[in-house]
């Protein structure tokens, strides 16, 4: 029952292909119309057949001028692009392609490039280095089909490379692309396309006025090692027909990959979960309420009373903990971090985002980021207020700027390594104002509205007194240190995600489409109530050996899964990436990365310890 349930909502997920955001309108087409081909950045990617192991993480404008690419006559254009699309990377231009519906033509001469001796060695290693192109025509990636071995489907591979490798690791660039553009005829006679795919070549040819695409004695074309290289670019394009309907024309590029170890990955950790629930729920319902009566049993005055562990310090466990002003920013945000996540991948599940509405995941998660400022300030204020804390208007100030401006600051850094490098990817100064502008504009102010709510909500009482004297906590064993239970509390709930991690870093940085959020969400709300049901039980243990500093001990347990979403990351890399200013990037993002789900676990540790503290001293007598 439950496998069936998790299927439909896999299901669900997957049609995601199947449903459009108003605005996302298709484009129908008469026969001759024009049909324009995009062309976006170079891109890296995994190489299929490339013998240098070395890795980059940067694109690069399509019309970098070390490519000598053709442009389009009247020159580039840059198309509009969504906030999000920008901030990932997309620089989207018109092409020197003409395309027109069911119009078959070969071997078209788009121009003959002439590439300085200087640029070659650039060229040949972007190759080497599995650069791909990223063309798209009606808002479609123009793809390679490809074959899954592991699960015997064919299916679009976004994007197609830059050139070939031969086995003695010499480069060729592809300089001829033969484009097979998938059409569907409507009843009502309008035409629609639902697939591109196309298929490179490297052919040197001999005469650069008259190319025969299909001459067969043509060799491929190789860079001039003393002097500049021609290449003349071809392109032919033919018109298929298809039965495919225009809404679920994504169907042949969303692949899922390695399907049966993402299905034992969420079962099993599902299983632990409901094991984490058996055991506390024993913990809390007998072992617990035993130790509760026989307490309130207990004469308090008595000299013999024995060891009672957690119910000894009840009298310090609602004590203030050292700078609660940064714990309660901190778990604002991370309570800001957890909605944000919650929801965008509900609206990614539920296919609320449009694949073909590029940079809508991303622009979805900046303005959920901003608009739930208020939750993040309401958290921070109520939390704060509960420490017995004064300075209401600095925790006011420092909520919607702390963790943001630090997030801000360090893309910042890491924006100049991509200028450093003249990466496309490179976020223009107008963005990063437009971002400034929309954080002060539409966060902020909701920020400073949810502390006003904060402020004049009732105080969360304590369910016990604080005593004036601060009760000395007995020497604790190395097992009870919070660095060690940090770590062995962490590995749990990144058990849950680590599988999906890989495809996740996989998207990130090799431009593969990813569109698994059923995997995904599951997967995230696993990793949440194992972090909380771990948490629960560190704490239980901690207080039993009377130390009652649970607040930030729970933030940093439930935190500790931060340390293996980085090492995770680092060993994904398989440390093949040299240069510099790739390792800047991964290494900074993936500590982003890691930091940002630490929070988001740690907020829920808390909260969860929070509450299960409240609950278990109100039971019990109190002098």
């Amino acid at each position: 029952m439950i496998f069936r349930i998790l299927n439909a909502f896999l299901l669900l997920s997957i049609a995601v292909h199947a449903f459009y955001l108003p605005g996302v309108a298709p484009t129908s087409y008469q026969p001759s119309d024009a049909v324009e081909l995009f062309v976006n950045h170079i891109t890296p990617t995994v190489p299929y057949d490339s013998h240098d192991e070395k890795r980059y993480l940067y694109s690069y404008d399509y019309y970098n001028p070390k490519f000598h690419f053709c442009e389009p006559e009247g020159g580039r254009k840059r198309q509009s692009e969504s906030l999000g699309s920008v901030i990932f990377g997309d620089r989207i231009y018109n092409s020197p392609f003409h395309l027109e519906m069911l119009k078959n033509t070969t071997c078209n001469i788009l121009c003959t490039s002439k590439v300085p001796q200087k640029d070659t060695e650039f060229f040949s290693k972007a190759i080497r280095t599995g650069f791909q192109y990223n063309w798209l025509i009606d808002g479609l990636p123009v793809a390679r089909n490809m074959e899954d071995s592991k699960t015997d489907t064919t299916y679009y591979s976004s994007g197609f490379a830059l050139g070939l490798v031969d086995e003695d690791n010499v480069a060729h660039p592809y300089n001829n692309f033969n484009l097979f553009v998938e059409y569907h005829l409507r009843e009502d006679g309008n035409y629609r396309v639902v697939g591109v795919t196309v298929y490179p070549e490297s052919l040197g040819y001999k005469s650069e006025s008259e190319p025969k695409c299909d001459s067969p004695e043509l060799e491929p074309v190789t860079f001039n090692a003393e002097g500049e290289t021609k290449i003349t670019y071809t392109y032919s394009v033919y018109w298929i027909p298809s039965d495919t309907v225009w809404a679920t024309r994504w169907d042949k590029y969303l692949h899922v990959y390695d399907p049966k170890i993402q299905w034992f990955s969420l079962l099993n950790f599902g299983f632990i979960v409901i094991v984490l629930s058996t055991i506390l729920f024993n913990l809390l319902y007998h072992q617990l309420n035993k130790e509760i009566i026989k307490y309130n049993e207990i004469n308090l005055d008595d000299d013999g009373i024995d060891d009672l562990g957690w119910k000894m310090v009840s009298g310090d466990v609602f004590r203030s903990p050292s700078n609660p002003m940064l714990l309660s920013v901190l778990l604002g945000s991370g309570a800001q971090l957890v909605l944000m996540a919650v929801v965008t991948c509900g609206f990614a599940l539920l296919g609320l985002i449009s694949p073909s509405n590029r940079g809508s995941l991303s622009t979805m998660v900046f303005v959920l980021y901003a608009l739930f400022g208020f939750v993040g300030s309401f958290v921070s204020g109520t939390v704060y207020k509960f420490f017995d804390g004064q300075d209401w208007r600095v925790n006011m100030i420092l909520t919607p700027i702390l963790v943001p401006g630090l997030i801000f600051a360090a893309f910042i850094l890491l924006n100049f390594s991509l200028i450093f490098v003249k990466s496309s990817g490179a976020v223009p100064i107008g963005t990063m104002l437009t971002i400034v502008a929309i954080w002060f504009v539409v966060s902020l102010p909701l920020s400073c509205l949810g502390s006003i709510f904060a402020l004049r909500r009732k105080r969360i009482e304590p369910s016990c007194k604080v005593n004036q004297i601060a009760r000395q906590i007995p020497h604790q064993p190395w097992c009870l240190r919070l660095p060690f239970l940090s770590l062995a509390a962490g590995i749990f709930p990144f058990g849950s995600i680590a599988i999906e991690m890989y495809f996740v870093y996989k998207s990130l940085w090799f431009s593969r489409i990813y569109y698994m959020f059923g995997f995904l969400f599951f997967c995230f709300l696993l990793m949440l109530a194992t972090t909380l049901l771990v948490t629960l039980l560190v704490m239980y243990l901690i207080l039993s050996n009377e130390n009652y500093k649970w607040q930030w001990g729970s933030f940093i347990v439930g935190g500790g899964i931060s340390f293996y979403v980085f090492v995770h990351a680092i060993l994904l890399s398989k440390f093949q990436i040299r240069d510099l200013a790739s390792i800047i990037l991964y290494v900074g993002y993936s500590l982003l990365l890691s930091l940002g789900v630490g929070l988001m676990c740690g907020t829920v540790g808390f909260l969860g310890s929070m509450v299960f503290v409240l609950t278990i001293y109100k039971r019990i007598k109190t002098d």
